[in-house]
């Protein structure tokens, strides 16, 4: 079995780290600056898609992340924490299933904070923006992902958004939808029927399969 994690809202918590670094950003570049509320409805895009979302101008994108990158990258292993039972569904999942990550964050940063909670060795590979050129919703990160992966016909992704889901379905894989992050079960509810409350719960289902 084979079992891809979305990041943000799936296994960490790092609402915190975002916003505030949007915010920096704004104060850095220019533009009104956007309300949180305005910010986390975004978060699961790719951060050149949620500027222009939130009103940059297209030519002054890549100013907006620049900035937002020099500040993730220095703050945010102090803003961001592993989500309840995060650690133990990787460790539970790493017992019966090869792990990847699928995330439209920086790959590098991600791989510095996985490292940073002692949970990146339980991974074959970690699939971030700068490796591709469609992120999610697309198929390409996941199909990315299982190049580097053992031949499996039981895949799985775990994400709390639709970009998620739809990325799964666009790269033929199944899917199930956590409710500790972004989307709701409403929205969601259009994507998937299984639903569970964390990451772990997730992994004690697929552990039936495994």
């Amino acid at each position: 079995m084979i079992i891809l994690f979305d990041l943000d809202g799936t296994l960490i918590e790092s609402t915190e780290a975002i916003t505030s670094t949007f915010h920096h950003a704004f104060n850095v570049c220019g533009g009104l600056n956007p309300a949180d509320a305005e910010i986390q409805a975004l978060i699961g895009y790719p951060l050149d898609v949620m500027f222009a979302k939130l009103g940059v101008e297209e030519e002054k994108v890549w100013d907006y992340v620049d900035a937002y990158k020099k500040r993730y990258r220095i703050i945010s292993k102090i803003k961001t924490e592993l989500l309840p039972k995060a650690r133990e569904a990787v460790e539970l999942a790493s017992s019966f299933a090869t792990l990847g990550i699928v995330t439209t964050k920086t790959g590098l940063y991600s791989q510095e904070l996985m490292e940073h909670f002692g949970l990146m060795h339980h991974f074959k590979v970690l699939i971030g923006r700068e490796h591709v050129e469609k992120p999610k919703p697309d198929a390409e990160p996941i199909l990315k992902a299982l190049e580097s992966m053992p031949k499996d016909d039981n895949i799985w992704m775990i994400g709390d958004t639709e970009l998620d889901l739809l990325s799964a379905k666009n790269a033929g894989v199944k899917s199930l939808a956590v409710l500790c992050g972004y989307g709701t079960k409403e929205n969601l509810n259009q994507y998937t029927s299984n639903f569970f409350e964390n990451s772990y719960e997730a992994v004690k289902y697929l552990s039936n399969f495994g």
